[in-house]
């Protein structure tokens, strides 16, 4: 059997060997599974690759093992107990996440992810997006996320409802064909002449499980390009971050790097300008992905702009008071 990103249903009562496909190289072998045996605990994945239940080529393997192209996966067989189902998602997050859709069609829903949301489950969180709008779409099978936005950044976020649009994106968001554009509030009075931040970031993952990333030449090539929408005097500007390259944290750290971190940003920001946006009412990160534009597989192209939030508006009003 070959895998790509299909979904296989995950509990199995027999042996199964799967071939890795050559677009999957370089991918770590817990990742893999986590995407492979949808469903199934991380927990419970960790242990069989720890036990050696799970083998690459009849060998053992450690779970940052990465994947080759032809590699031979041994799945052990899963049962899970019936208690292990999915957890329902409480029905208020569901009614907010149908209000934040902002465009929907037959194989695709875009909506305007509000902060403080994970886009999926996992790291101690039961359900995110993805869980709640499977559960709210039961009957669209293929439902997967086509990219992602960190926990506390709002905006504009694609859910595709069919695998052939699914690809379509991809082949775009790889391409440069979707243009994404958010706004941040950051510290400081950003120079007009700087328009583009590039420095490679390179991934760490601190002790604690906690995601990390740094500019470091040993990094992967990471350009955004930038512009003043607003200026609040020496102590803040908003700006439009378009990332060219779509890499973790990127505009975080490019931002930092700039010397303008984020409001509101616990891991790059700074805490005392931090602290002075949240008493004027601002308790979140202040990165907000507010157009896309994305061309679609019948030659069209969709356009979207989503609004900040309520707290958000009145802090930006408040920094303008006089």
């Amino acid at each position: 059997m070959i895998c790509g990103m299909t979904n296989i249903a995950p509990p199995t009562s027999g042996v199964q060997l799967v071939e890795v496909a050559p677009e999957l190289a370089g991918q770590r072998i817990d990742n893999f599974l986590f995407t492979y045996l949808k469903g199934v605990p991380k927990t419970l994945i960790y242990r069989i690759l720890r036990k050696g239940e799970v083998r690459v080529n009849k060998g053992r393997i450690k779970p940052e093992y990465k994947l080759k192209g032809g590699d031979i996966i041994r799945v052990p067989p899963l049962r899970l107990p019936e208690r292990d189902e999915p957890v329902p998602v409480a029905q208020g997050l569901l009614q907010r996440l149908e209000a934040a859709i902002v465009y929907e069609d037959k194989a695709l829903i875009v909506l305007n992810k509000p902060a403080g949301i994970a886009v999926h489950g996992g790291s101690g969180l039961n359900y995110g997006v993805i869980e709640a709008f499977r559960q709210m779409r039961p009957d669209a099978k293929e439902l997967e996320l086509v990219h992602r936005l960190d926990r506390d950044t709002s905006g504009l976020l694609m859910i595709a409802k069919k695998r052939s649009m699914l690809r379509h994106l991809h082949e775009q968001l790889r391409g440069d064909g979707v243009d994404k554009r958010y706004m941040a509030l950051v510290r400081g009075n950003w120079a007009t002449a700087l328009k583009r931040v590039n420095a490679p970031l390179l991934k760490s993952n601190l002790r604690s499980g906690e995601r990390m990333v740094e500019i470091n030449e040993e990094g992967k090539e990471a350009l955004t390009l930038f512009k003043v929408l607003r200026r609040f005097g020496d102590f803040a500007t908003m700006v439009e971050a378009k990332p060219v390259t779509g890499r973790t944290h990127q505009i975080r750290v490019h931002t930092l790097h700039a010397g303008h971190c984020i409001a509101g940003d616990t891991k790059y920001g700074d805490e005392d300008f931090s602290r002075e946006i949240r008493d004027l009412g601002g308790k979140r990160l202040f990165l907000h992905a507010y157009m896309l534009t994305v061309p679609l597989p019948d030659g069209g192209e969709l356009k979207l702009q989503a609004p900040v939030d309520e707290m958000w508006a009145k802090t930006v009003e408040r920094l303008s008071a006089p």
